[in-house]
């Protein structure tokens, strides 16, 4: 029998696997619904991030990721398996091999807790594969090539910069900063500025329809249900994209200038390619309206958001899956 190959990209917002020869198969939120009095597991996926801040004192639905790497080892190695499960069922008899992302400056410490964690989901060989890496195949630059091509990974809990050439990573940068810390930002400013107190999902429903990396020359107006945090009431208030772009600055000035310490870091050979190559963003994050336009301001130099940005990285595993050999010196296994 053939080995099944997968490979998932194990992400602090969402978790997507993609199975070799059939393509992408499962997408789903990073939470799981935990109970504490059982101590068992209730929901994974999008049924638990449906949960969020919705439960009951003896439910927890809870993110097993902070900034790419593991916060909690026990359930995210329920995540895998329910993904590996998920993506070729319950088979006790399929042991697949098992392609990873991590964070590239992820310690050895949390690189062996996610490989421990992949063994014992089930994967009968586990290898990791630096996430700006992946993301950087997965967006079509030329990484085989002796040539410079610098990739902006804008995730949920970090962005990573990575200056890539011949299969490897030549300079590398992070910030642990990404799409959460927008939504915390807009968390704390409604309750600082309204006295409205919201949750992360509504947060973010506010930085889709609203969030602008530059403001725009009408200004947009919604109306945000929360809870007045003096009376404890339910409460309608309206916000402006002005406001909303405004409490996101401090975050996006420090994604533009943990992508400046890169380019000051890169050897001139390669930052010449880089200048008429431009920088490319993937990532869930990089979906933030002008995004591009703010970092091309702030740095000098051309960028542009890659195609279907959520994909890049789990689309660059499937080309690692394809090619373990040419990519085995940038691997992590056991």
């Amino acid at each position: 029998m053939l080995t099944k190959k997968l490979a998932i990209d194990l992400g602090t917002a969402n978790s997507i696997v993609y199975v070799k020869n059939k393509g992408i198969s499962l997408m789903e939120p990073t939470v799981v619904a935990v109970s504490e009095e059982g101590d068992s597991i209730l929901a994974v996926g999008s049924e638990a991030k449906k949960m969020l801040g919705r439960t009951p004192e003896d439910i927890v639905a809870l993110r097993p990721l902070r900034s790419g790497v593991i916060a909690d080892y026990r359930v995210t190695e329920i995540l895998i398996k329910y993904l590996i499960r998920g993506a070729i069922g319950k088979s006790r008899f399929i042991k697949p091999d098992v392609v990873i992302s991590i964070p590239a400056g992820a310690t050895s410490v949390e690189s062996r807790a996610v490989l421990e964690a992949a063994y014992s989901a089930g994967a009968k060989k586990a290898y990791l594969v630096p996430e700006p890496l992946a993301a950087a195949i997965g967006a079509g630059l030329p990484v085989s090539q002796p040539s410079g091509n610098i990739i902006v990974n804008i995730g949920g809990g970090t962005t990573e910069i990575a200056v890539v050439s011949l299969y490897g990573i030549v300079v590398h940068g992070s910030t642990r900063v990404g799409g959460n810390d927008f939504d915390d930002a807009i968390v704390q400013h409604l309750r600082r500025e309204h006295g409205l107190v919201i949750g992360s999902e509504t947060a973010e429903g506010v930085k889709i329809n609203l969030g602008s990396a530059i403001g725009a020359r009408s200004v947009d107006v919604i109306e945000v249900k929360g809870r007045d945090s003096v009376t404890g009431f339910p409460r309608i208030v309206e916000v402006s994209s002005a406001e909303i772009n405004a409490c996101m600055e401090r975050d996006l000035e420090r994604i533009a200038m943990a992508v400046k310490d890169v380019l000051e870091s890169t050897p001139p050979e390669l930052s010449s390619d880089i200048l008429d190559k431009g920088i490319v963003l993937s990532g869930g994050t990089s979906q933030l309206k002008n995004i591009d336009k703010y970092i091309s301001g702030y740095i000098g130099v051309p960028v542009h958001v890659a195609d279907e940005p959520i994909l890049c990285v789990v689309k660059g595993l499937g080309e690692v899956l394809d090619h373990l050999e040419m990519f085995s010196k940038s691997m992590i296994g056991r």
